[in-house]
């Protein structure tokens, strides 16, 4: 049994381009950057996977996080500004898994035909474990595909944003895959008050393994996207 979470921290330039109200509420990335820091060190799951991470995040939670064992993408895109001015040392943006133990790196990979997304795998104890962030557009289908490459031969558990819902997801992966139920009261993965798409797009998804306690926690504020945790095995 292992304890997940997932959780897309926002990168401040993506924040700063899409006008996303988490930066009005932050006006100094810095103190956002500590807080966040200070969010995931509370964290007591064995593995949290973390989408969108700054390279100032990135330092910041390194040196917050010593005993932690780190596994990372190196996304090859760099964001770049395009409304206003940068505010961040290292504009480099990362895939991330923390472990509480110790696990062996098997891939980290951007995906083809988006430099900006990809997928982070681990295996911990016999279990694959994979991080990943992918296209909210057409360039969806080849990504899961590789995911379903990736994850063919062993007992596997993928976290990340997904970008779409729990049954587009399902049916994306097909019958050897389970995409973890939220509760009916859940709170809302990625939080909007308008548009069409999904407010149910970060998932917990197990090849083989059944998951339990999947939860929904409020960030207050700290990213548009909520924390995702359950328990597997």
């Amino acid at each position: 049994m292992i304890t997940v979470a997932t959780w897309n921290v926002l990168h401040r330039v993506h924040a700063d381009n899409w006008a996303s109200e988490i930066a009005g509420q932050w006006p100094d990335e810095a103190d956002r950057i500590a807080a966040v820091t200070a969010a995931v060190a509370a964290r007591t799951e064995t593995v949290v996977a973390l989408m969108e991470v700054s390279g100032d995040q990135l330092a910041d939670l390194r040196n917050a996080l010593p005993a932690r064992e780190f596994h990372v993408l190196d996304y090859p895109r760099v964001p770049s500004p395009r409304r206003l001015p940068n505010v961040l040392r290292d504009r480099s943006e990362h895939l991330v898994i923390l472990v509480d133990g110790s696990a062996r790196q098997i891939a980290a990979e951007p995906f083809l035909f988006d430099p900006g997304k990809g997928a982070l795998a681990v295996d911990l104890d016999g279990t694959l474990i994979v991080a990943t962030h992918v296209t909210g557009d057409q360039r969806r289908a080849d990504q899961l595909a590789r995911l379903r490459l990736l994850t063919a031969s062993s007992p596997a558990v993928l976290l990340g944003d997904f970008n779409i819902d729990r049954s587009a997801l399902a049916e994306a992966l097909g019958d050897d895959y389970a995409v973890a139920w939220f509760p009916p009261d859940s709170l809302p993965t990625r939080p909007r008050d308008s548009g069409t798409k999904s407010q149910f797009i970060d998932h917990v998804v197990t090849r083989g393994l059944p998951v339990r306690g999947v939860t929904v926690e409020d960030v207050a504020g700290l990213s548009d996207h909520n924390l995702v945790r359950a328990i597997v095995g």
